[in-house]
């Protein structure tokens, strides 16, 4: 997802970058809006912008110009709502382009599109539908986090295709072309992303429970052991 520097057309990074701006400002308001209703959400929206620093971290080489690993925002999307997660994305991608040199900065804006809007846009979707029709919490979060992974590969390799179209095929020949080099790494570790966020979510129920019942998020909270029939009686 990482799409490197300088690997866009000029006038197609400024696309890009036009199209991820109101999102972020967007993003940057809830985020605001947030902290304020709600100043005990701090520590969950430092950990939702820690989860997806850290997988999003995690590079594995795929096609020339570009890489495939985990992104994160699944859970933050979930937690917060997609537009907190534009902005939180936006950080996260600009420290890995000044510290990490995992993308650039002409080819934020494309990266931002890709994995802060389209992924959790695509994520929340997928958990919101989950929900609807009365699935188990857990197949929610496990559908949020491998769609918003895979979903923002998908949108990486139209990109890329508008950007590098195949001299026979042209940009439909290139996108089936990305979409095939990723679909090799990017679907397993959309799947393993998924449980990932299973097993965060779980341990989020117990260490904060109360975090996540203001959040709307009581089904994530384990429900308190049941008494054994008599205990609170008083027997002879």
């Amino acid at each position: 997802m990482h799409i490197a520097e300088g690997y866009l057309p000029p006038v197609q990074a400024a696309a890009w970058t036009l199209a991820a701006a109101p999102f972020v400002v967007h993003g940057g308001r809830a985020l605001i809006a947030e902290v304020r209703e709600r100043p005990e959400s701090r520590l969950l929206l430092g950990a939702a912008g820690a989860f997806t620093f850290v997988l999003s971290a995690i590079k594995l080489p795929s096609v020339t110009g570009s890489s495939s690993h985990p992104t994160g925002t699944g859970l933050g999307a979930v937690l917060f709502r997609p537009p907190i997660m534009a902005v939180l994305s936006t950080i996260v991608l600009l420290f890995q382009a000044l510290l990490l040199a995992h993308g650039g900065i002409t080819t934020l804006g494309a990266n931002v599109f890709s994995m802060g809007v389209v992924g959790p846009w695509v994520g929340y979707g997928a958990y919101r539908a989950c929900r609807a029709v009365r699935l188990p919490f857990a197949v929610g979060v496990f559908a949020a986090l491998a769609l918003a992974d895979l979903s923002t590969y998908v949108t990486t390799s139209i990109q890329l295709g508008l950007a590098h179209p195949d001299p026979a095929a042209g940009v439909p020949g290139s996108m089936a072309e990305f979409l095939g080099v990723f679909a090799l790494t990017q679907i397993p570790l959309a799947i393993a992303e998924g449980l990932l966020g299973v097993v965060v979510f779980r341990l989020l129920g117990r260490v904060a429970p109360g975090e996540l019942r203001s959040l709307g998020l009581g089904a994530a909270v384990p429900a308190p052991p049941r008494q054994a029939a008599g205990a609170s009686g008083s027997g002879e």
